[in-house]
Formats: structure tokens, sequence, C-alpha cells
């Protein structure tokens, strides 16, 4: 009887041991040599230690074509639990390349389809590690099945539970599209990429040579398409990133973020605000500046950073909450509103309000970017997005306006007619239509063609329309904004301004879901 029990303990031991080993040691070897991790030491450095709970290791695929029945490994290429990122709970998957390349079996995706249907119900973060071949061939149409599941659930899941993807090695044809529809996208350097179709297809296509990483690598998504959010320099540093990330965003859509121990402001940065914005309205400054100056010291973690840099989005914590940060940029197109800044923006905004996440807005903006390209590529409905974004969240609102609001762009940018909560502007303001030049122009074009001097004539008008209206007086006597303040001011103002709003109902008319200009 004993005999018999040890034999069972044992096997439970061997299979143990059987789904831990993967591919083998050659193939772990190979992994290693591209740089990569396995996605079990993956999960070692993403979790906090020993935290990690394993299930459906002992899952295999039910093909039998191909000869696919001889060859069955525990886990079928896909590791599935649940662990704590600093002591908060998370669901996980990660793809193992060393297991038929990671691709996607039918059962691969029911374990995957599982965590994600844990996650949904116990209202707990999702982080998938994508590293995979595609579907498995051999299967057919049961893996295709299997991705459009994950798919299905990325789409219930979302706004309602935080989903990461870590792309960390090959991710192409329909695995792609379980990583866009998720909240944040990480990729590695030289080690992973994402595209619909391949360089092989591109080249028979369309006649274009291209390598994997100049077609989908993780700076050609990071800087040109915006799908990826992070580009990381490797598999450690970016399981760190996602840690830092998770930091600023709750569990799931009925919790608010855990405030941390607050921080003072970086005293430099703050000594300097009041003098920070230049004297001439064409010079540019560091909207970073401004953030940090602003926000708890070393507390701005940036999103999409190589993306559209004239707008600056990313997490921040104010007296140790955490908030969104949207920000123009005038180090860059001098802040205006393109199509990718739109889009941008927008889609930050959507994700804050959808997890409680208040958001701080720093503006300084001449209005949206004009031209052929800009137009035709449809800045009016994508601008759209961001306005939409902003109209319809919920969460407390701030706005700060450093220099420049005009036009269209000033609406956008959470004005108090869209339901912004806290609205203050520095002196250094400028509220209006349109800038100084293109108004004097418009107003006073008959005089200005008549007079002996018609530049001087320009020049005059100008100053006279900046000390009417290139301030933020009007608004304010408007009600406009809430207040016009020293820019050393800010920070104590906020703070006390969400000390008030921590507790903001509002709502939206009852509807089945809203139209967003896609």
């Amino acid at each position: 009887m004993a005999s018999n029990e040890n034999e069972k303990v044992e096997r439970l031991k061997r299979l143990r041991e059987e789904s831990k080993k993967g591919g083998g040691e050659k193939r772990i070897e190979k992994q290693h040599e591209k740089g990569k991790l396995t996605a079990r030491e993956r999960l070692d450095l993403l979790l906090d230690k020993e935290s990690f709970e394993e299930i459906d290791a002992f899952v295999t695929h039910r093909s039998s074509d191909f000869g696919l029945e001889k060859n069955k490994v525990p886990g079928d290429g896909v590791v599935t639990g649940f662990g704590k990122i600093h002591g908060r709970p998370v669901y996980v998957f990660s793809q193992d390349f060393t297991v038929f390349g990671g691709s996607l079996s039918e059962t691969h995706a029911e374990k995957i389809c599982k965590v994600l249907d844990l996650a949904l119900k116990n209202g707990v973060p999702v982080i998938g590690l994508n590293d995979s071949g595609g579907a498995r061939i051999q299967e057919g149409v049961s893996s295709l099945g299997g991705y459009a599941e994950v798919f299905w659930r990325n789409s219930m899941a979302s706004g309602v539970v935080p989903q990461l993807s870590a792309v960390m090695g090959p991710c192409a044809g329909g695995a792609v599209y379980s990583p866009a529809l998720t909240d944040f996208v990480f990729m590695v350097k030289n080690t992973s990429y994402m595209f619909v179709t391949g360089p092989n297809v591109v080249k028979t296509v369309t006649h274009e040579e291209v390598t994997s990483e100049d077609l989908g690598g993780a700076l050609a998504h990071s800087t040109k398409s915006g799908v990826a959010n992070f580009a990381t320099e490797n598999d450690a540093d970016c399981l760190k990133q996602i840690r830092e990330l998770l930091t600023y965003i709750p569990q799931n859509c009925e919790e608010k973020v855990p405030p941390v121990e607050p921080r003072q402001a970086d005293p430099l940065k703050e000594e300097k605000l009041d003098t920070l914005v230049p004297h001439s309205p064409n010079k540019p400054y560091d909207i970073k500046d401004v953030i940090n100056g602003v926000m708890d010291k070393e507390s701005f973690l940036e999103v999409h950073e190589l993306y559209a840099d004239n707008i600056v989005v990313g997490f921040a914590r104010l007296a140790g909450r955490s908030v969104g940060i949207v920000a123009n940029q005038p180090l860059s197109l001098a802040g205006v509103l393109d199509i990718d800044a739109s889009v941008k923006g927008a889609r930050f905004v959507r994700f804050c309000d959808a997890f409680n996440i208040p958001l701080v807005v720093f503006e300084d903006v001449p209005g949206f970017l004009p031209g052929t390209d800009q137009e035709w590529g449809g800045i009016i409905k994508h601008g759209a997005k961001l306005l939409y974004a902003f109209c319809e969240a919920t969460v407390p609102k701030m706005t700060v306006i450093t220099r420049k609001a005009y036009g269209g762009a000033y609406d956008v940018m959470n004005s108090k007619h869209i339901r912004a909560d806290y609205n203050i502007a520095w002196p250094t303001a400028e509220i209006a239509v349109m800038g100084p030049k293109g108004a004097v122009e418009i107003i006073f074009r008959k005089e200005i063609e008549k007079a002996e001097d018609p530049e001087k004539k320009q020049k005059e008008l100008e100053d006279r329309y900046k000390a009417e209206f290139a301030n933020p007086y009007r608004a304010a006597a408007r009600g406009f904004i809430d207040s016009v303040i020293l820019p050393s001011e800010t920070r104590q103002k906020l703070i006390r301004a969400f000390e008030l709003c921590q507790n903001k109902v509002d709502s939206v008319p009852r509807k089945k879901h809203d139209n967003l200009p896609l």
C-alpha cells in the first residue's frame, strides 16, 4: 500500500518537473542566446518572491494531426496562474517559446481564457507576456477560434480590470490583436516585434524590402505607429517597468489607487516655476519642468514618451495620490495638437477615467496643426476624440493654463465648459480665439492697409490686442477660470482642490454605449 502511495507521489513530482522543463535544455539555451528569458524566469522577475501559484500546469493539446499526438508537453506552451506585485494580486500568463515556438493551440488559448475569466470575476489586473510564433498551423481553425475567444475576453475585460501586455518575442498575424486590445503595451528592443504581415509577405505584395525590426520592432511601434507605450532595454527592464506602472493604477474599475507616503515636489524645480515661462510667447520651455515642479518628487512616469511628443501623458503623484497628467509640450511643434497627439491624449484620458484616476492638465496650446496632411488625415475626427474623452470623463479634472490657450484647442483641453472641476491660470496665460498676429490681420486688415507705415500700425494693434485679450483676466471675469495664481502656488492649490473632489459624483445620460468618433 505504501509503495502504491509513493508511486503516486513520484508521478506527481515527475509531471511537475516535466512541466518546468518546457521544451528542454537545448531550447532554453537558444532562448538565452537570443538575450531572452524563459517564460518561468520572466514570472520570477515580474512577481513578488515565491508568490506565484500555477494553474493548468498539466494541460496538453488534443491534436492528433501531423504526428502531434506523439509530442505532448505539460502546459502546452503557456504558463498561467496568479501571484502578487507589491503585495497586490494579479493574474498572469507567460508564453513559452521553447514549446512549439509558443504557438497558440486550442488548449493554449483555453488556459489564457481561464486566466482572463478569473481576472474579470475577481476584479484583478491581468498581465500577458507574449512570445509566440502565432497560431499552431497543425490545428487549423481550432487555433484561430482560440484567438477569437481570447479577443472577446479582452474586449469584455476592457475598462473593468487593467490589462497589460508585454511583447517579449515574436507576435505576428492575429496574435497582435490581443495586445492591441489591452491598456498598455510594452516591447523589448531588438528581441520583440509585432506585425500583421511579416517582411516576406510585404516583399511579395508591395516589393518593399524591410527587416522584422524595422517593420515591427520596439522602436518602430513606439515612435511611428504608437502601438507600443513603452520600449524597454531587455526582458528584466520590461518586467521592472510593469511592476512600477502597476503602483499607479487600481485593481479594477470599482476601486481607487492606494495612496503612498507623500513626498514634497523637487525644491529646485518648484523654485523656478515663477520664472519658467519666457517673456517672448514664441520661445519654448519644457513642460516636464512644470510637471516635476508641481508633482511629488521623482514620481512622474511618462507613457508613450517616444510618440507624438508634442503632448506629454503619464502618471504622477500629488501628495501621495496617483493622478494622470496630460500636458502640451512647447518644445515640440510649439505644443500644437495634431492627429497623433489627439489620439494619444484621448486614449490616456479614457484609461484614467475608466479606472478612477484624477486628471491634471497643463495647457500651453496655440491650436490645431494646419495643413492638407492633417485635414485630409482627419484632424477633425481625431481631434474630436480628445474632446470627447475629456467631455465624458467623470473623474476629478483640473486644468492649469501656463501660457497659450487659443481657439478650439482651449475648449478641447479640459476647459470649464466641458465640466472641468478646477481651472486656474498663471499670469502668463493668453486665452483668446487666436494669437495677436492672426487676430489683428483679420480684424484690422483694412486699417493696416491704409496706414502710412503698415508694419508699425500692425505692431501697435498687436500690442493693444495683447493687452486687452491675451491674458487670463477676461476669462476669470466670466468665471471660466477659477483663479489666476502665481506658478509657485500651483501645487498647494491643486492639493486643496483634490481634497474636496475625492468623493466627486458625476454621471452621464443612460445609454447602451457611446459612439466615440473612431
